[in-house]
């Protein structure tokens, strides 16, 4: 996705194969005066080198608080302190939590049969029935195959006026080579390819996506308990989504306009503490790239095209941009996907896969430009060629002030999760495996703080491209002990232990309250859209997928095309999808050399 400003003749053409990049002008400061300026960058003296560059990316400017009105600035964001007010008591907020607390045994049954299938993105065929079968025996109507997707699909439940209208999101995908064994601190994978060449892991949910879906979908049936014991109008809406590994699902479904009518929106992800913030994410761009050679012998190694050798030149080159090349803010890292599968034998195609990272869509463009330059001098080195795809790309998130104030209100309300003491003991074993300090499980709410006033760099989510749509909250809970690492195998551990399950319940409390009150407190609404339009005055949202854009799917097997209703190829898909293979000939060595035994010549 790329930020377009409604001034026209200020878009340029992009390089060939990515998505439209837009020079704009920047966001107005709204009368703030330099003390202000300066109070927001701190005093460390970065400031004045900074603001122009805030003001020049209008996607990174409108996710800073330089976007908001003074008037509603923490006034001193060392010494800010959050409002504790905005989470009301009311019936329908203890008919809610009290829902989850007589069918947590459900929702902690759902959250275990995800972590159980452990399946790769978009193709995550039982979790993703699992998940919406639930919705449907909570009273939700199901629509399948979201922007193309199979595996993604939108639950709705309505009640009275249908106003307002909240969404959720639910995902359920798993990673390659995180399979663990639940409750096991030490390193055992639960599936384990033997090979002897080389051995592989099997899928695990090294991401707590099995928590995510399973909590935010008992939130949303808890929340339509209450609406119709309480009688509350609105509407909720619940966002199977695939793929967020891939960084694919929610992108694909928000250029679709999947994501329209929403008032505002909820979301949650495990992590290593209790907290909320509305701070911004990196942008990104996935680009895969393929190289063709020839054929090669080990033993005969000359006249050939070698892909491999691609790849890995491809590695060299971007491992040496990193110092002089990068920003602070930019994170690249790869995986070579597909290369030589025996040392004898020159494979005539090698894959790498790359993510490029960056504060803004147009700083990734820039990024991804860089690597793209890259994988073209490997093959003009190698005498390959090469072919790239954008895989996904999706923007930096756009964070809500006021809504993260009401999420952080609900979770100092409901209480921080109660681990048990042998909750603790895990914790702290999984830390001690990973050479952590054992502190064990975080047991507090931690402290509400403004974000960074320079953005430093880190992650991504496509939940961000929701959050240019309609005002997004998202919070966290501590589902891994502090010190081990998301996306590894500790975190899998905790998936489906009592530990993990404790924090999966306290975030469908923290998920449902919120929601509750976002359903009976419009004026906190209305100030959640003041913000929002506020950020997003003077940038318009627009896909940094490319036009072509062909949704890297994989084949359904009959049993759940059948059981969701679905047709295949979805419309607008070509199935099976242009093969890549290679056609290139052997390089030309240059005339052949004499015979060894003739004098040489004078």
């Amino acid at each position: 996705m790329g930020g377009c400003s409604a001034v026209p003749g200020l878009c340029r053409s992009p390089h060939e194969g990515s998505a439209t990049v837009c020079e704009t002008d920047h966001l107005e400061p709204s009368g703030m005066s330099r003390r202000n300026l300066m109070g927001l960058l701190g005093a460390a003296g970065a400031g004045l080198a900074v603001a122009p560059v805030l003001t020049s990316d209008p996607a990174l400017a409108a996710a800073t608080d330089l976007a908001l009105d003074p008037k509603t600035l923490p006034a001193d964001p060392i010494n800010y302190e959050p409002p504790t007010t905005l989470a009301a008591d009311s019936p329908a907020k203890d008919s809610a939590i009290s829902w989850i607390d007589r069918n947590s045994h459900r929702i902690v049954g759902l959250n275990d049969r995800i972590w159980e299938f452990a399946e790769p993105s978009l193709a995550e065929w039982n979790s993703s029935w699992a998940e919406a079968d639930f919705l449907r025996a909570n009273g939700f109507t199901i629509e399948w195959g979201s922007g193309g997707m199979p595996t993604a699909f939108v639950a709705t439940f309505s009640n009275g006026t249908g106003k307002p209208v909240i969404g959720f999101s639910g995902e359920y995908d798993a990673l390659p080579g995180l399979s663990q064994e639940k409750g096991n601190p030490q390193h055992s994978p639960l599936v384990y390819h033997h090979d002897p060449y080389a051995p592989t892991y099997g899928f695990g949910h090294g991401c707590g996506h099995n928590a995510l879906g399973a909590a935010a979908a008992g939130a949303a049936a808890a929340t339509a308990a209450a609406m119709r014991a309480r009688n509350l109008d609105g509407t909720i809406k619940f966002f199977g989504s695939t793929a967020e590994e891939q960084l694919v699902g929610k992108s694909v479904a928000v250029r679709a306009g999947v994501y329209k009518g929403l008032d505002a929106f909820v979301d949650w992800h495990p992590g290593s503490s209790n907290s909320t913030s509305w701070a911004s994410s990196n942008a990104m761009y996935s680009i895969a790239f393929h190289f063709l050679g020839t054929d090669g012998h080990g033993g005969s190694p000359l006249a050939t095209r070698a892909t491999q050798d691609a790849v890995t030149a491809m590695g060299m080159l971007t491992e040496y941009q990193r110092e002089s090349d990068h920003a602070h803010t930019a994170r690249v890292h790869y995986a070579i996907r597909q290369s030589g599968q025996a040392p004898n034998v020159f494979p005539t195609l090698s894959s790498i896969w790359y993510f490029a990272r960056e504060g803004s869509p147009a700083r990734a463009k820039v990024l991804m430009d860089k690597i793209i330059k890259c994988g073209e001098a490997a093959a003009m080195a190698t005498g390959t060629r090469m072919q790239y795809r954008i895989m996904g790309g999706v923007w930096n998130k756009l964070g809500n002030k006021r809504g993260t104030e009401l999420m952080n209100a609900n979770m100092l309300q409901v209480g921080a999760p109660t681990f048990s003491a042998e909750d603790q003991a895990f914790g702290k074993a999984l830390q001690r495996s990973n050479g952590s300090a054992e502190t064990g499980f975080a047991s507090t709410i931690s402290e509400l703080r403004p974000p960074a006033t320079v953005f430093m760099g880190g992650g991504s989510t496509d939940v961000a491209d929701i959050s240019w749509q309609v005002p997004t909250i998202q919070m966290g809970t501590a589902h891994q002990p502090d010190g081990t690492k998301n996306h590894s195998w500790h975190h899998t551990a905790t998936g489906a232990h009592h530990a993990g399950h404790v924090t999966t319940l306290a975030a469908a409390k923290y998920l449902a309250a919120t929601t509750v009150d976002l359903l009976t407190q419009p004026t906190v609404v209305a100030e959640m859209k003041d913000e929002f339009a506020r950020r997003t005055a003077k940038i318009k949202w627009k896909s940094m997928l490319p036009d072509d854009y062909q949704l890297p799917l994989y084949e359904p097997p009959k049993w759940f095309l059948q059981r969701t209703g679905q047709a295949w190829p979805p419309p607008g898909v070509t199935w099976p999808p242009k093969r890549i293979v290679s056609t290139e000939t052997a390089p030309d060595l240059g005339p052949a050399l004499p015979p060894a035994n003739l004098p040489p010549l004078e």
